[in-house]
């Protein structure tokens, strides 16, 4: 049945069940949410009008949620008098409707009927369940703006992957994507940069344009609200203390004013890492206290992302206010001071309800007492703060940043990184295998990223996720044997279906003989790795 990702158990009898023009659905309590996305998608698609019936009667959807299951699980049952999904919660309901739409076929997928067309279930029976309850994409809006209609595309796209964590990245050095009503000129001056660095950060090559946008506080909570009935939570992203130029360039006093210039200082327009890094002051931490205010509101997830990575110290080194502060506070060096500053927020976002988390160089210095650590550079920050005791979230650099070239080949565009396949990528791990169980219960899943330094547009962006986010997401959500074990053939021969889902779609993805003309980027320089990438 092609199905992606790979359901735990399916039974397949003979026969089909027809939607006729009556077909319709029952949404028992808790359901309705399913029900009414149905109407939108489904009913778009086949132009039925799915109006409201009652169980008992033939040619009916019923949506329920069954006690005993667990939150996201589902039932599937497609008999020759109707189709039921029973799900532990609303969410496994919603996953369960996500199946169905596949087993109709890839116009299932379109916004309007073709003319002439069926519509038939092949009668089965499926349980399914995922494996973890963090799985994440992480998309980076800061370097290269996605604005709001392709947000909510790609949480189209996350949802139908049964994907249901969506990372917004919306600060960094080169651009501040979110309204914060307290500080204006976060989005006045640090939303916009003059120009842009075209490839890797050693290309000769500009885009000589002024390049941004943001986010109002309206189109958040309209992307909230979309993610929810997505069953999709939104944590955002607020980098501190690196990777801050496009704050500081806005407000010049949040920088180390006793170092550099900081009035000086513009929206970064390059790529790398930027040694203009937040003032470890009280001002600063006021300043970010107030940004945080305005992020808990419009943001409901358990998590707040605080970034934490890639801080240079070289202006802390030389600061002797920085210097200051470390006496001040009896710290013993410039990591400490950045744990400092990181679990200041732990503690405020704790005591607010929430919990922290970041990049593994949280790691350094002491790791925050409730924080949890996005494991990016290899499995060592996941395995070091899962045997402290710590939550984890597996995206190792070297295995699912998409942003990481598909190909050795000379067409592919703007190569970045080392080589990883649809194959890699399906041969994925999250969980390492020198945790103990107990140890390992501390990993709450995976996570793809993209990075869009070189993705200059939505269409780049399907072209490095996908097919690969595919893989990612069977990887995330199906029980797969161990990696040597897993049969990617199958799910190559699975996928040649897919590819009429994400057709239907309208996503760009790369063809598995390599990219088409218009994908290509001759003579934009990358920064490809050779050789396998280390797996630690």
């Amino acid at each position: 049945m092609d199905l992606i990702p790979l359901p735990q158990r399916t039974e397949r009898a003979e026969g089909f069940f027809e939607l006729g023009d009556g077909f319709g659905i029952e949404a028992g309590p808790g359901t309705e949410g399913t029900a009414r996305w149905l109407r939108a998608t489904l009913g778009a698609a086949t132009g039925l009008a799915l109006p409201p019936r009652k169980g008992d009667e033939y040619d009916v959807l019923r949506l329920s949620v069954r006690p005993g299951l667990d939150a996201e699980e589902y039932r599937l049952v497609v008999a020759p008098h109707g189709v039921h999904v029973q799900g532990g919660s609303a969410a496994g309901v919603f996953w369960g409707a996500q199946t169905m739409l596949q087993l109709l076929g890839p116009d299932a997928f379109r916004r309007a009927p073709l003319p002439g067309r069926t519509w038939r279930l092949p009668l089965t029976e499926i349980r399914d369940a995922p494996r973890f309850r963090w799985r994440g994409v992480m998309l980076d809006v800061a370097r290269h703006f996605m604005p709001k209609d392709g947000v909510l595309r790609y949480l189209d796209l996350l949802a139908a992957h049964k994907l249901n964590v969506f990372h917004f990245h919306l600060t960094d050095d080169q651009g501040w994507r979110v309204e914060i009503r307290k500080y204006p000129r976060l989005t006045e001056v640090g939303s916009w940069r003059s120009r842009t660095k075209f490839g890797h950060r050693a290309s000769p090559l500009w885009e000589k344009k002024p390049h941004g946008g943001h986010y109002t506080q309206d189109d958040i909570r309209e992307i909230v609200a979309y993610a929810a009935e997505r069953h999709i939570t939104v944590v955002p992203e607020i980098d501190v203390p690196g990777h801050s130029q496009a704050a500081i360039a806005a407000y010049p006093e949040l920088g180390n004013t006793d170092v550099v210039d900081t009035t000086a200082l513009s929206v970064w327009d390059t790529w790398g890492v930027n040694p203009n890094v937040l003032a470890p002051t009280d001002n600063t931490l006021r300043f970010y206290e107030g940004v945080f205010e305005e992020v808990l509101e419009l943001f409901p997830s358990e998590f707040i992302h605080v970034g934490g990575d890639e801080c240079p110290k070289d202006q802390w080194r030389q600061s002797p206010i920085a210097q200051e502060r470390i006496r001040e506070l009896g710290l013993k060096d410039e990591d400490e001071l950045q744990a400092w500053f990181i679990g200041h927020f732990d503690s405020w976002l704790t005591a607010r309800g929430r919990r922290l988390i970041g990049w593994d160089e949280i790691l350094e210095g002491g790791l925050a007492k409730g924080a949890a650590v996005s494991s990016w550079r290899g499995y060592a920050g996941g395995v070091a703060a899962a045997r402290a005791g710590h939550d984890v979230v597996m995206c190792p650099e070297q295995q699912v940043y998409l942003d990481h070239r598909q190909d050795a080949g000379a067409d592919e565009p703007v190569p970045i990184g080392f080589v990883r396949t649809l194959e890699d990528v399906y041969r994925f791990e999250p969980v390492p295998a020198e945790l103990t169980p107990d140890e390992a219960r501390h990993v709450l899943g995976t996570q793809a990223n993209l990075w869009t330094e070189v993705m200059e547009d939505r269409a780049r962006v399907d072209y490095q996720a996908f097919p690969r986010l595919a893989a990612f997401a069977e990887v995330a959500w199906s029980g797969l044997p161990a990696p040597a074990e897993r049969d990617f053939a199958g799910f190559e021969r699975r996928l040649a279906a897919h590819y009429g889902r994400l057709d239907a779609l309208g996503v760009a993805y790369r063809p598995a003989t390599g990219p088409r003309p218009w994908q290509r980027r001759p003579g934009v320089p990358g920064r490809p790795i050779d050789g396998p990438p280390p797996n630690r």
